[in-house]
């Protein structure tokens, strides 16, 4: 008769997979994969999540999150046992970068397989705002245009100054798109960047702004960036001026913004990300000047599932002690 203290020796030296705190939901098609490859526990299910975090972060060993939620000081701090931060995104700003530097945590993105939805998106916002499609739109459908005539004219796209703040992956994949509408394109930035040299370079954002009509923000979000976008840059981009924003809402001065935009001092904006969202201010809902977008510049099925696969490849990667397909730190 076999002892019952001796199951492990009939089932020999299985490994347990590692524990992985996931901090926000996913789709399901990179659900079932990440929970058949790990041991995963579900913090945005938990009622009292401090306790959550108080049962369950000592074993754990990797965070799958999302550049929106990232993984804060006091969660890192839960997970004594903590290898690894898969972010879902690109933005790592929400990470607390410097603690994990300090514990040689290892932190992973997702680049590249969203840079062409991005700015896709930013420039499909500067048609939309340029024409004034969604007004035209409902002039149609509010039965104007049979009573009233033609929409108001707009401005032209093709042949206006655009500028960059911040020529990334995202920021350079716009650029290239531009050129495509004969747009003359300058960046700013700390230092001109090498593969741009057809491009203009100017390293103070007050003046891009005052030598664009559209404004793009691409730019890594971090502390230095903070309200990089502030008073002087949206002044300097006026009442013709055009601000699209596709990087993080901490890198615009959303007071700043508001009134600009209330007061006509700035043309218009597009906006993919907000502070505190989704509860924005509902300042924005009354304006008729601002295109509002739901954080989905890499909303598409294609990217999103490249995502997934990312966030999963990064995790068994540093499981399997192999080189990270995309670090941060």
């Amino acid at each position: 008769m076999l002892s019952i203290t001796s199951k492990s020796s009939l089932y020999g030296a299985r490994r347990l997979p590692p524990q992985i705190l996931q901090v926000g939901s996913y789709a399901a098609w990179d659900e079932e994969p990440l929970n058949a490859a790990f041991a995963v526990h579900r913090y945005f299910e938990a009622d009292d999540k401090a306790a959550f975090l108080a049962a369950v972060g000592p074993q754990i060993r990797g965070i799958a999150t999302r550049g929106d939620l990232g993984a804060p000081r006091a969660m890192i701090e839960a997970c004594p046992a903590l290898e690894v931060i898969a972010v879902y995104g690109v933005g790592t700003d929400a990470v607390d970068l410097d603690l994990c530097r300090e514990r040689g945590i290892r932190v992973t993105n997702t680049p590249d397989v969203l840079t062409d939805d991005v700015a896709d998106l930013a420039v499909a916002m500067m048609l939309c705002l340029g024409r004034g499609m969604l007004g035209a739109e409902a002039w149609i459908r509010d039965g104007h245009w049979s009573q009233r005539g033609g929409y108001g004219l707009q401005r032209r796209v093709s042949g206006r100054r655009a500028g960059i703040l911040g020529l990334g992956r995202i920021g350079f994949a716009i650029a290239k798109r531009l050129k495509g509408f004969d747009m003359r394109v300058t960046y700013c930035g700390p230092s001109p960047k090498s593969h741009a040299a057809d491009l203009g370079f100017v390293a103070d954002p007050v003046a891009l702004a005052a030598g664009c009509d559209v404004l793009f923000v691409t730019l890594a979000a971090s502390a230095e960036t903070q309200n990089i976008v502030g008073r002087r840059v949206i002044e300097a981009l006026g009442p013709d001026g055009t601000l699209i924003n596709v990087s993080r809402a901490a890198n615009v001065d959303e007071a700043a913004l508001l009134e600009a935009l209330e007061s006509r001092a700035l043309g218009a904006a597009g906006l993919d990300v907000f502070a505190g969202e989704p509860a924005l201010d509902p300042r924005f809902l009354l304006l008729d000047n601002v295109l509002l977008q739901p954080h989905h510049g890499s909303g598409t099925v294609e990217t999103r599932r490249a995502m997934g696969q990312l966030v999963r490849d990064n995790l068994a990667a540093h499981f399997a002690g192999r080189p990270l397909p995309t670090p941060v730190v």
